[in-house]
């Protein structure tokens, strides 16, 4: 008789999250788990081979990365602007950032 765990798949949109828990075989992947979280079909947006990325607790892992009890699988959507280039871009336009990414001198 196989093994089960318990694992969680997490897909964040910007003003909402789904959280799907879910009993997988022991030795399924983060793959087979998003596959088994239903959220491929309610989100066909989704690309594992493309642009989206998975990360367990908030750590890159790829696909075939084996799962363990308790484990919480992310799908990442693709950032929408570098961070580094928007830094540039405000650096040479001269404004002066606060810390926690602001403007300075913005209430």
């Amino acid at each position: 008789m196989s093994e089960f765990i318990k694992v969680e798949v997490v897909y964040a949109l910007q003003h909402q999250q789904d959280v799907v828990s879910l009993t997988v075989p022991e030795g399924a992947t983060a793959r087979e788990a998003v596959e088994a979280s239903g959220l491929l079909l309610k989100y066909p947006g989704i690309d594992l081979d493309g642009a989206n990325k998975l990360g367990i607790f908030s750590k890159p892992a790829k696909p075939d990365t084996v799962l363990r009890e308790h484990d919480r699988v992310e799908i990442y959507r693709p950032l929408i602007a570098d961070p580094k280039a928007v830094r540039k871009k405000r650096a040479e336009e001269g404004k002066v950032m606060k810390r926690g990414g602001g403007e300075a001198g913005a209430v």
